[in-house]
């Protein structure tokens, strides 16, 4: 099988005239540039690999963070037979192929086989089953690389065969590092043009490529057409960057991320924090209909009764929404989250049902007391139902102390008001309903 990283749809290979960024892709472990924490001298990977004892492992990070670059490493420097496969463009079939390839290696040569799997994440529960013997009995090592969390988008037979590793987006000075190393290297990079750039469009690219090494080099290769023979100044890199979309994905984990950030900003009393992360989902091209139900949820498990009328606006936030739609709908949105953020908050209520659920399948259905019972006919007044009754009206006050709860739940309470906003009046009118009452004329 051909080596996948030096052709392009298996045809010939395409060096001089590929991307920079492919260019420019290290091929040992001293060209790589960032992810220390597992590549530095005594780390895991970098054991491993000069080792050449590496088992199957799980490369999960955001693009651009070298996923695939290491595959390239790891190739360079094992002893094993490599295979890259991507996980769009094939399918069961070609694992077959590469199965019966891989036995006749091993048993007519003694050779292992290391299959590096990228975007291992779009392969079914099915096609990542067809893995598993062939991990489990040695016979192939995987190198699965995928943006997406394993513990999501991986099986968790094979996840458990895995060790998982987690690459981080490169920082500020590792993507200008390696901008400087495409710019200066005259036979894989820009050198040969002798081209410069100004200090701030280096720092501008660097910040704004969002720790993705490809975006910053395809960026650099655009500034470099566009400056042609000249330096790169701030004005050419921020045309060459131009508006690069946020990193979202709506059925992916950074889409829980940002929702539970946006939510946790919410719960946490911080206005600046929650419309931020409102911002970024609404930029990013969230449904805005599923942040007003979020909305309408966490009004009531984090405020609650501390402010009742946090419901009131998020229910009429939804309503609004509705009304106008985009662009005026922001503002709708903007108002509500505000007050929100502000809102005093309580979880007594959400607390309370919860508490109350548990115990009811815990306990199960204990019998409704007799004295609150319905008694509509002769015959359940002659048993009993509906005796002892006190009718609240009848009391001064409107209320009266009676037991409402199963006589083996006697004095158990669920909902426990705060102190803070609404529910401290909740939690004093509570207290004085405690005392004993005086009774009226009925």
């Amino acid at each position: 099988m051909k080596d996948l990283f030096d052709t392009v749809g298996g045809g010939e290979p395409v060096k001089g005239k590929s991307p920079l960024a492919d260019r420019m892709r290290p091929s040992s472990l001293e060209e790589f540039v960032g992810q220390r924490h597992i590549l530095g001298q005594g780390k895991l990977l970098r054991t491993l690999i000069e080792a050449d004892t590496l088992g199957s492992l799980i490369l999960w990070g955001p693009p651009g963070s070298g996923k695939t670059t290491l595959g390239k490493v790891i190739a360079g420097a094992t002893h094993a037979r490599f295979v890259f496969f991507s996980a769009i463009l094939s399918g069961v079939k070609e694992i077959r192929e590469i199965v019966r390839e891989a036995e006749e290696e091993w048993k007519y040569r003694k050779v292992r086989t290391l299959l590096f799997v990228d975007e291992i994440h779009r392969f079914s529960k099915s096609q990542q089953d067809a893995f598993l013997p062939y991990v489990e009995s040695g016979l192939l090592t995987i190198v699965g690389a995928t943006t997406e969390n394993p513990s999501f988008e991986v099986i968790a037979a094979l996840l458990s065969r895995c060790t998982v590793l987690t690459l981080t987006p490169l920082s500020r000075d590792d993507v200008q590092e390696i901008l400087m190393r495409a710019l200066t290297d005259p036979l894989r990079g820009l050198g040969r043009g002798r081209l410069s750039i100004a200090p701030e469009a280096l720092a501008f690219l660097a910040e704004h490529s969002a720790g993705d090494a490809r975006v910053a080099l395809n960026s650099l290769e655009t500034a470099a057409h566009l400056a042609g023979a000249q330096i790169i100044d701030l004005v050419t890199a921020r045309e060459a960057l131009q508006k690069k979309p946020l990193g979202y994905d709506k059925g992916g984990e950074e889409h829980y991320n940002i929702i539970s950030a946006f939510i946790k900003s919410v719960r946490g009393s911080d206005p600046d924090g929650a419309l931020y992360w409102l911002a970024r989902m609404l930029e990013a091209g969230e449904d805005p209909i599923f942040i007003l139900r979020r909305m309408v949820i966490l009004a009531s498990e984090d405020i609650g009764n501390a402010d009742p009328r946090g419901l009131q606006l998020a229910v009429a936030a939804l309503q609004g929404f509705q009304l106008v739609g985009m662009p005026e709908g922001r503002i709708i949105l903007g108002q509500a989250v505000t007050y929100l953020a502000t809102a005093p908050k309580s979880n007594a209520a959400y607390a309370g049902i919860d508490a109350a659920l548990a115990e009811v399948r815990q306990s199960g259905p204990l019998p409704v007391p007799l004295h609150i019972r319905n008694a509509p006919t002769k015959l359940m007044k002659e048993l009993g139902y509906g005796k002892g009754y006190k009718y609240a009206h009848s009391f001064t006050g409107g209320h009266v102390p009676q037991d409402y709860l199963p006589e083996k739940l006697t004095g158990r309470r669920f909902y426990k008001p705060t102190r803070h906003g609404y529910e401290k009046f909740i939690s004093e009118r509570m207290e004085q309903l405690a005392r004993p009452p005086v009774e009226g004329e009925g």
